[in-house]
């Protein structure tokens, strides 16, 4: 492979080299890929439908919310680990014992009934949460 240097060979090169642009756009393709399935928060509910979502009034410094997942089955979520009634309730102590003030969104499956949702918040209750808020998905006009 030789290099030219210009002078008796004709001027610049004015064709694109697209090899460049295709690794950027590759690279840019794996890094949105491995991202996104970590920007969900949470099991993987579908959240019940709602006419009027109410926008949180907190400020920018709030910490970010716990996130606890109730799935089809009944099974409880805080973040990704599993836990059962009794578990959720500690877990919920220790973290509330150092951050009381901590919001905690409680994502529900749609499939659930109102009183499988309610037994979920008495135990956050009995974990002295100050903060709950229902996650719902808005319903688009």
């Amino acid at each position: 492979m030789g290099m030219s240097a210009g002078g008796s060979q004709g001027g610049p090169k004015s064709e694109i080299n697209v090899t460049p642009l295709v690794d950027v756009v590759l690279v840019l393709l794996i890094i949105f890929m491995v991202v996104t399935p970590m920007l969900q928060r949470g099991k993987s509910v579908t959240l019940p439908k709602a006419a009027k979502v109410e926008e949180d009034k907190g400020g920018t410094n709030d910490p970010d919310p716990i996130i606890l997942s109730v799935t089809m089955d009944k099974k409880m979520f805080v973040e990704q680990d599993e836990f059962d009634a009794a578990g959720l309730e500690a877990k919920l102590k220790d973290t509330l014992s150092y951050l009381p003030n901590k919001k905690i969104l409680l994502k529900g499956d749609s499939a659930l009934t109102v009183g499988d949702v309610r037994q979920v918040m008495e135990v956050t209750r009995k974990a002295k949460a100050k903060k709950i808020f229902l996650g719902v998905e808005e319903l688009k006009n």
